[in-house]
């Protein structure tokens, strides 16, 4: 089963995993977690953690993700969180500034920073796009099934 946490593709996560017929088998929940306060009550995002490395960082995703997986029945996580524009980016974390989280209840995780380019809704599809190929590229490095 998989979760998803998300913060600036504002659940487009969700819908895209949504539109797959029979997705029901396999997508346990998602969480939308815009801001920072809802980062930390809904997922458990330490606040310290927000203040030391910011919403936008590969630190705050792992514990998004970390959260989602802890406040579900999924095995697999993915969170997505960054800075889509127009406004809102640093000369350090510029608009297309995307950090991801990819884990698995066995304690492998995954994470990778993306600097997109484009307007919003490109920056933000783009992110949907790369953590749906991560989600696959985890699942390939799974080992067997037994039995």
């Amino acid at each position: 089963m998989l979760v998803t946490a998300e913060s600036c593709t504002g659940g487009w996560l969700g819908q895209a995993v949504t539109t797959v017929a029979g997705s029901s088998a396999w997508y346990e929940r998602g969480f939308i977690t815009y801001s920072n306060l809802s980062k930390c009550e809904m997922l458990g995002v330490s606040p310290e953690k927000i203040e030391e490395n910011g919403a936008v960082s590969e630190e705050t995703a792992r514990e998004m993700a970390f959260g989602a997986l802890q406040r579900s029945h999924a095995q697999v996580a993915v969170s997505i969180t960054g800075i889509a524009g127009p406004s809102g980016g640093s000369t350090e974390k510029p608009v297309g500034t995307i950090c991801f989280a990819w884990v698995l209840n066995d304690g492998l995780v995954k994470c990778k920073t993306h600097h997109f380019k484009g307007d919003r809704d490109v920056i933000r599809r783009q992110s949907v796009i790369t953590a749906l190929q991560g989600i696959l590229s985890l699942l390939d490095e799974m080992p067997p099934l037994i039995g």
